[in-house]
């Protein structure tokens, strides 16, 4: 299949996935504008994302993918365009508004609180959790470690110590300890083997079958569009392509483009 086959202007969620057919749109983003200071990474940029799917952002160094991510958590704020997320008006508002909203983000770079614990870290990760009690997070931190079992393991040790597959599960249990409706992870494999990479695929399957929209950044496209329900290609700061994942991981040209076949 060629990519004129695929969208490449806005349109309607695209049917066909291997999963079931998810819900109506949970984030819509439209004109998305956004960059660094004069630097403009992003130019009017169209996204949307169904209730329930698993969703990957894909395009090559400099795209705009860890921008648009920061947009729409509020780590920097879009000079232009609209974020909502299930009715709710994103633009503009704080990272912690955000996360109330129920918007939840494993930033690039296994980021965690190097001098703190595991379970220190994810308890932080607690402190804007909706209807919150000392109940409801101690039941939260229990799921989290039924996800990670290491992580259970390691509970007492600080997380400065952690392998990177490690602290990359503690940054993705610390997003989770938010309750968020939809979770944002940024370069899930960045720096990890492919088996710790294949463990933590079959931890995020589990998390979406327990009602978690996932939005991945991958820097390795053909694991972002194996595990992916439908995939955006970003370019230049602009979606350049759109579709079912599996049919874009079909595509010659996308093969040839990030996969060097």
């Amino acid at each position: 299949m060629s990519l004129r086959h695929f969208e490449t202007a806005p349109g309607p969620v695209d049917s066909g996935s291997a999963r079931a057919a998810p819900a109506g749109p949970v984030l819509t983003v439209t004109g998305l504008r956004a960059g660094y200071g004069p630097i403009q990474v992003l130019h009017g940029l169209d996204l949307e994302i169904a209730a329930g799917e698993v969703h990957a952002i894909i395009g090559g160094n400099g795209a705009g993918k860890t921008t648009l991510l920061r947009a729409i958590s509020g780590l920097i704020q879009p000079s232009a365009g609209s974020i909502d997320f299930c009715g709710n008006e994103l633009a503009g508002r704080s990272p912690a508004e955000i996360v109330d909203c129920g918007v939840g983000h494993a930033p690039e770079g296994h980021r965690v609180f190097r001098g703190l614990t595991v379970e220190e870290n994810l308890r932080l990760g607690a402190f804007r959790r909706p209807g919150k009690t000392r109940a409801s997070v101690n039941s939260a931190l229990a799921e989290i470690f039924e996800f990670f079992p290491k992580l259970s393991e390691r509970r007492r040790q600080l997380a400065g110590t952690l392998s990177g597959g490690e602290q990359q599960m503690c940054a993705i249990g610390r997003a989770l300890m938010t309750a968020p409706k939809l979770l944002i992870i940024d370069e899930l494999s960045l720096g990890l083997a492919p088996i710790i990479v294949e463990e933590l695929l079959h931890i995020l399957s589990k998390i979406h079958a327990a009602g978690t929209t996932l939005l991945l950044v991958e820097q390795d496209v053909s694991v972002a569009l194996g595990f992916s329900d439908r995939a955006t290609v970003v370019s230049s700061g602009q979606v350049a392509l759109r579709g079912p994942a599996r049919d874009l991981l079909a595509d010659p040209q996308i093969i040839t483009t990030y996969l060097g076949g």
